[in-house]
């Protein structure tokens, strides 16, 4: 039997397992990923099957890891390095957005750089400064890099795999607050295209897009919405760059509404570009104004108040009762 229940966070220990199995030149680099195994040990067990040559502990020092897995891709390396926290790549910002997404551009499509970036993101978890911030939009902003984001245990084991295979940087973005969601992982029959977006729930009267950790608040929405009458499309985007407009596009031009909700903060975000994109394709098809759903223009707030903070239930139902009151 191929099929099996694992939590979000086991599934990616999973996947890494079988690249690694996989792939002689695949390693893994980042703080405390070996005798500790990962701050959330989505990591535990690997050094004891691959050894610290390839399960490697660093040393405190974004821009290091980074700037090491570079050069170890450009040597025939693969390496997966992982980022403690989302808040903590911002000293890696520098390589990432200057050396690491530049590399195939730079030496005219010659070699390129197939680093993975793994970093837990968002919140919900009550922590501190730092640590749940949702910096996916500063990257998709970024040329060169790719960007998913898995929402659930199954996608997570292929997301990963998928990555690591792909010869562009990707930067794999794992909702924090979801680690412990359990699913069914299929571990013979991979996951759709990582790439593609994804219907989760069909529906014919608005559109909500979505990905990452919200995929859950969307689907509790439409179930909460079929109660009132409405049948709500739920599509979970799984990669943020490139974006898959087509599936959006084809399910807005059914539905006529759109509803696009993140954890990060609305202003500048991907649901921005959304909302532009769905626009120029689809705006004849329109039958109320796009709304996105966020976080508020401000740093990610303190445990206390950060339920006001994050897109719940209740707001993205809010903003189908408005979608729908024109």
């Amino acid at each position: 039997m191929s099929t099996t229940t694992m939590t979000l966070a086991k599934a990616i220990t999973a996947g890494l397992d079988a690249v690694l199995a996989n792939n002689p030149k695949s390693l893994l680099i980042g703080e405390d990923i070996g005798r500790l195994g990962g701050v959330y040990r989505v990591t535990d067990g690997l050094i004891d099957t691959y050894g610290p040559d390839r399960v490697i502990d660093s040393p405190l020092g974004e821009a290091g890891i980074i700037g090491t897995s570079i050069g170890m891709a450009i040597r025939g390396y693969s390496p997966i390095a992982e980022i403690q926290f989302d808040g903590f790549v911002f000293p890696a910002f520098n390589q990432i957005t200057t050396q690491l997404a530049k590399m195939r551009a730079r030496s005219e499509g010659r070699f390129g750089a197939p680093v993975v970036i793994r970093i837990p993101y968002g919140g919900g978890i009550g922590s501190i400064e730092h640590h749940s911030e949702s910096p996916e939009a500063l990257f998709a902003h970024t040329a060169g890099l790719r960007i998913m984001a898995p929402s659930n245990a199954h996608d997570a084991y292929w997301m990963i795999q998928q990555a690591a295979a792909c010869q562009d940087p990707v930067i794999f973005f794992e909702p924090k607050r979801r680690y412990w969601l359990k699913g069914e992982v299929d571990t013979e029959n991979p996951a759709a295209d990582a790439f593609k977006a994804q219907v989760i729930r069909p529906g014919a009267d608005a559109t909500i897009v979505t990905y990452g950790p919200l995929v859950p608040v969307a689907l509790a929405a439409a179930e909460a919405a079929r109660e009132d009458g409405r049948s709500i499309e739920v599509i979970d985007l799984r990669s943020v760059s490139p974006i898959d407009f087509d599936t959006i596009t084809e399910s807005v031009e059914k539905t006529g509404r759109l509803i696009v909700t993140h954890e990060a903060p609305t202003f500048g975000g991907i649901g921005g570009e959304i909302a532009a994109r769905v626009a120029e394709r689809a705006f004849l098809s329109l039958e109320a104004p796009i709304i996105r759903v966020g976080g508020f223009h401000m740093p990610y707030p303190v445990a206390k108040v950060e339920e006001q903070y994050l897109p719940d239930i209740d707001k993205v139902l809010e903003a189908l009762d408005r979608s729908f009151a024109y």
